[in-house]
């Protein structure tokens, strides 16, 4: 039985879904006795990325307060891998968030002589699985996986694509859900209209003006709805746009004559926060222009908290949503997500019928670090390498 556990990720206070993610899973994977410390990966372009003073615990951006930072890897550190797989090493099992982009070296190679240089079992959790990947991106993800004890995908959708795209040993391969907070015990904001809400980082290709341009069709509801847009401008969209995309969203507002009823939020919520906006909420709108996302931790959050959930058929939402708790539109379809949005607010007993599809609490946190638990003690501690079984049943 793994007795501590190292997380390799980007982590509080680091405001990204990656981050938000590590500090969740591993302030619930630590419990009952067992300790852990988190590796800290750090840009070179992180206004956060000041190391933290080794045991210093950092509150989640969503989440409770999880293990202390115990190393920081800075992509300003040549071959910074080599200390980062060392303090990794002093803990029983080392679970490691995998993105493009996070860690150094073309395509992010440099986590892969870290796995190789670890002699304790890992667990690497994949949030991107691309369908069209480069060749770089390709290569790198393979050899991730053969590096790797076992390999985490949240969603049947990346398991495939990864088995179908990629030379991987499928026996290696674990799904397990993204986990949500629970927020039943969030008081509800009173709101005299209906309101819809998207949040998360923001910037081109989340699809936002498409749900301007819906509401604008809304307007013959009575009361009319309003529409919260929660979240910073992303870091990396910010460095490289300002705030064009969302004056130009404002600018669209004002045009289409719905300006006072879109209210943005540019702040990172905390998770109290961010509960008493998603329970207020009618339904959650993810207009997304990407036909790629195969994780959405929003859409998990919208569906685990029993909010409709109005989506494009992005990967992740159309295999969470089909026949279950929201609708599917077309991309770029404003008439769509409208009618949509039309039916959730007004047909009786449409929204109850489709939060009754979910099982939430399945998808809650502590549910699903018990997975992930349950796969690391299946492991085998005397080889870093073993493969793992590709299912860990989910909890009756």
């Amino acid at each position: 039985m793994p007795r501590s556990y190292g997380f390799l990720s980007t982590h509080p206070p680091t405001q990204c879904g990656l981050a938000t993610f590590n500090s969740a899973l591993a302030a619930h994977l630590i419990t009952d006795g067992a300790s852990g410390g988190v590796v800290r990966v750090v840009a070179s372009d992180d206004r956060h990325a000041e190391p933290a003073a080794p045991g210093d615990g950092q509150a989640g951006a969503r989440g409770p307060v999880g293990p202390g930072v115990v190393h920081t890897w800075s992509a300003r550190t040549v071959a910074g891998w080599r200390d980062a797989a060392a303090a990794l090493d002093t803990f029983d099992v080392a679970v490691v968030q995998h993105e493009y982009g996070i860690y150094p070296g073309p395509d992010g190679q440099d986590v892969l002589p870290l796995l190789r240089r670890l002699t304790v079992p890992s667990i690497v959790v994949l949030h991107t699985v691309l369908a069209q990947p480069t060749a770089g991106q390709k290569a790198v993800l393979e050899q991730l996986v053969a590096a790797a004890s076992t390999v985490v995908t949240m969603t049947d959708t990346a398991r495939d694509r990864l088995l179908v795209g990629y030379a991987v040993d499928a026996a290696k391969v674990t799904v397990i859900p993204h986990g949500a907070a629970d927020h039943d015990d969030t008081p509800a904001e009173p709101r005299q209209r209906p309101h819809l809400l998207t949040w998360g980082l923001l910037g081109p290709g989340k699809g936002i003006e498409w749900a301007v341009r819906a509401l604008a069709r809304l307007r013959g509801l009575n009361p009319t709805p309003t529409y919260t847009v929660a979240g910073r401008t992303h870091p990396k969209v910010f460095e490289q746009q300002g705030e064009a995309y969302r004056t130009g969203l404002e600018r669209l507002g004002a045009i289409l004559g719905v300006a006072d009823a879109v209210h943005y939020q540019p702040v990172y919520h905390d998770e109290v926060a961010l509960g008493r906006l998603i329970r207020s909420a009618d339904a959650v709108i993810l207009p997304y222009d990407s036909r790629e996302q195969v994780t959405s931790g929003v859409l998990i959050e919208a569906v685990a908290a029993g909010v409709p959930v109005v989506a494009t058929p992005f990967p992740h939402a159309v295999e969470v949503l089909t026949d279950g708790p929201g609708l599917l539109v077309p991309h770029q379809d404003p008439a769509a997500l409208a009618a949509a949005v039309r039916r959730i607010l007004t047909e009786p007993g449409l929204a109850a019928s489709l939060v009754g599809r979910t099982r939430a609490p399945t998808l809650r946190w502590p549910a699903v670090a018990a997975r992930y638990h349950a796969l690391a003690e299946r492991l085998d501690t005397a080889d870093p390498h073993p493969a793992a079984p590709a299912v860990v049943p989910a909890p009756a």
